[in-house]
């Protein structure tokens, strides 16, 4: 996206931050609008999004850290996070703070007053915490803090206005907050008074304000900001005969560890400030939240109402996209993907003056572009309306219980509990997602063994790639059953991830398991616009995907296709040789003699092989194939990708069921692969997921196919 105006140099930096599940990026997306850059911090791969906003003629640029509960970090992101917020040029920081959770999030919000930086706070989800009772007196809360607290509703928009209001006129030097400073008893401040003294007397002039901050993180035991000091200032012995000092006289006065000696206070002065402006009425009792999770998240109840979940997602969306045909059409009543694939079929008739005169432009336009590209697009209905459905589900705090619900199961596998939030992300919920946002959300593991195995069972997810995949060879051959394949197919994509996860991590990468903390955020009603967005914002990138890369990949998949190799397949009447004398068939062939065991020809092969770029181009890649099949043979043209597979006498719904295993599992796409390899650093873990998946994929495929035939199932 260009950008019409940039926020001037000389702006000191905006940064929000806050604890994860704060409502931190709808307080982000609200401010800019949705106008974002999203790239990657230097030298690592945690993702970096700056905004922009228009006020009062200045444009204002805006960062979005990531989430972090404390400035003692122990992930990449939580480490790039407080490396941000430490530079000189941040000048104001945002603290998004949950007004349900107003204790813990103080935590963080005390430490930013530490380092004595101009901050505002803002109150989000503040309309949930009244509702149940718990009223903030914000004005105080300010008095206390003696930085603006401004009320917000994030994802409504509420208190946004505000925000900028303080953001504009900090940045015009109209209002310069200092925030109150922390005091911890005079015991602890008297020590922290006498090594800040040894600090400033040696650190650098640029650093010499940080001192005080230094030296609290100091006695909480940070060795990691302790090699940093060191490398700041000339005597670092020194250094460390104070400290060692400093906090062994802490910790005998106290009779306590330095660490939570500091951790104690800091919650002291939380629960202090809470206590003046908080007061709680007769309707903080058991709140519908918890009402709700009683059901929601019970042992027995909670998996039954998430089969009924997935379930009623597929049902809506086949129905309301494929099944039902409710759109106005010349003639007759169409469904809306059979409204994009009627375009697309009288878009192609349109460069047929072509096919006489310049056969092989009009076939590249007719099959390669049109009937490629056209097929993978024709499911956008089917794509935005799960998108839609699945932006709401997160919006209503239900994805963060299907965790909770999992989280038993995924430990019996050998699965660390986060690696739950990434599988979701991949497409847990009703192929919805995509590898590599849950790649990279495999960031928030801290051990390098969860990490690996989370990264090799991701692909097995159902991604939105695969969808297209599904609608079509569902739609082909199960039309009365569509839920219950798409339901199948779910099931079988956790339960080939979940077993996967255990040979891997009993035989294969060992290591002890790592304890599980989630949040489960309060319920809320979805908000329309919200969702709105989300579900646009994934469609778009889907059609981006198909202008782009899928198009560029359809098009070489045509060139094989459609140039033959000379002396293969010439006929005895010297006609043109059929596509199974191209390359690409000649390629597929090759494979036929393993792929013929789990049902599949050298035209299925090519699109597999296509599919290794973009899961999305198998259907582009068979719409190829198909359709200058039929120009060959003379065959209507006008049918739809869908009804010339049901017709065609190869094809049979147990090869389809097994093609559709075979997407789900094999080799995950070029982008996922990458991403692993940038997550990892080596190149083996993207070379051993591509030939795992794949292996995986094939026996998976040949126990389903031949278990199929001897049942007589489907053939």
């Amino acid at each position: 996206m260009a950008y019409p105006r940039r926020a001037s140099s000389q702006q000191p930096r905006v940064i929000i931050v806050g604890n994860p599940n704060c409502g931190k990026s709808s307080i982000f997306n609200e401010i800019t609008g949705g106008l974002q850059e999203v790239s990657n911090y230097p030298g690592v791969t945690v993702e970096k999004k700056i905004g922009f906003f228009h006020y009062e003629g200045e444009d204002i640029r805006v960062e979005d850290l990531p989430g972090l509960y404390s400035l003692t970090p122990y992930t990449d992101e939580e480490i790039i996070t407080r490396e941000e917020i430490l530079k000189s040029d941040v000048g104001l920081i945002i603290d998004v703070v949950d007004s349900l959770n107003l204790e813990r999030n103080l935590y963080l919000t005390i430490q930013i007053m530490e380092l004595g930086k101009p901050f505002i706070i803002a109150l989000n989800m503040s309309d949930i915490a009244q509702k149940r009772g718990v009223i903030i007196d914000h004005e105080k809360l300010s008095r206390i803090l003696n930085v603006p607290v401004v009320k917000t509703v994030g994802n409504r928009g509420e208190g946004i206005e505000e925000l900028k209001s303080h953001i504009y006129s900090y940045i015009r030097k109209q209002s310069i907050w200092v925030p109150k400073h922390v005091t911890y008893g005079h015991e602890v401040d008297t020590v922290v008074e006498q090594l800040s003294e040894f600090l400033v007397n040696r650190l650098p002039d640029n650093e010499k304000e940080k001192a005080c901050w230094y030296t609290i993180k100091l006695l909480e035991k940070d060795y990691r900001l302790l090699e940093e000091v060191k490398n700041k200032i000339s005597d670092s012995q020194e250094l460390e005969r104070n400290l060692e000092n400093a906090i062994k006289e802490l910790e005998q006065h106290e009779n306590e560890d330095s660490a939570v000696i500091i951790a104690q206070r800091r919650y002291g002065f939380a629960s202090g400030a809470i206590r003046e402006c908080v007061s709680y009425t007769g309707e903080a009792k058991q709140n519908i939240t918890d009402q709700i999770d009683n059901i929601i998240c019970n042992r027995i109840a909670g998996p039954v109402i998430l089969l009924g979940v997935i379930s009623s997602l597929f049902y809506v969306v086949f129905k309301t996209t494929q099944e039902w045909k409710w759109i106005p059409f010349p003639n007759e009543w169409v469904s809306p993907v059979e409204l994009f694939e009627k375009f697309f079929e009288n878009f192609a008739l349109l460069f047929s003056f072509l096919a006489k005169d310049y056969p092989a432009i009009y076939s590249l336009l007719s099959d390669g572009i049109i009937g490629g590209v056209g097929a993978v697009l024709s499911f956008i209905p089917l794509i935005f309306v799960l998108f839609l459905l699945i932006s709401a589900l997160e919006d209503t705090g239900y994805v963060a219980r299907i965790a909770f619900i999992l989280d038993r199961l995924m430990r019996i596998f050998g699965l660390q509990g986060r690696s739950i939030l990434a599988l979701i992300i991949s497409g847990g919920i009703g192929a919805g997602g995509c590898a590599v946002p849950g790649i990279l959300a495999t960031r928030t593991l801290q051990e390098r063994k969860d990490k690996i195995i989370t990264m090799l069972v991701i692909p097995f997810m159902s991604c939105g790639a695969k969808l297209p995949v599904y609608a079509l060879l569902i739609g082909a051959f199960f039309q009365n059953h569509r839920t219950m394949v798409m339901l199948t197919l779910w099931a079988l994509s956790w339960l080939i991830a979940l077993i996967s996860a255990f040979i891997l991590s009993r035989f294969v990468i060992r290591g002890e398991p790592t304890p599980f903390v989630l949040e489960l955020p309060p319920y809320h009603v979805p908000v329309f616009k919200s969702v709105l967005r989300h579900a646009w914002g994934r469609t778009w990138m889907y059609i981006r995907k198909a202008g782009t890369l899928i198009l560029a990949v359809n098009i070489i998949m045509w060139a094989l296709i459609y140039i033959p190799i000379p002396h293969q397949g010439t006929t005895q009447n010297n006609e043109q040789p059929g596509i199974e004398s191209s390359i690409a068939g000649i390629l597929g062939r090759a494979i036929e003699p393993v792929t013929k065991h789990i049902g599949f020809d050298w035209k299925v092969n090519i699109a597999l092989i296509g599919g290794m770029a973009a899961k999305e181009v198998i259907v582009g890649t068979l719409g190829t194939v198909y359709h200058m099949e039929t120009s060959e043979n003379n065959v209507n043209e006008q049918d739809s990708l869908s009804a010339n597979l049901a017709q065609h006498k190869e094809w049979y719904p147990l090869r389809a069921f097994t093609l559709m295993i075979f997407v789900m599992l094999y080799a995950p796409c070029v982008a996922t692969l990458v991403t692993i390899g940038r997550e990892t650093g080596t190149i083996r873990i993207p070379i051993f997921s591509l030939f795992f998946s794949t292996t995986v994929a094939f026996v998976v495929s040949l126990i389903v196919f031949h278990i199929g035939h001897l049942l007589s199932l489907g053939t």
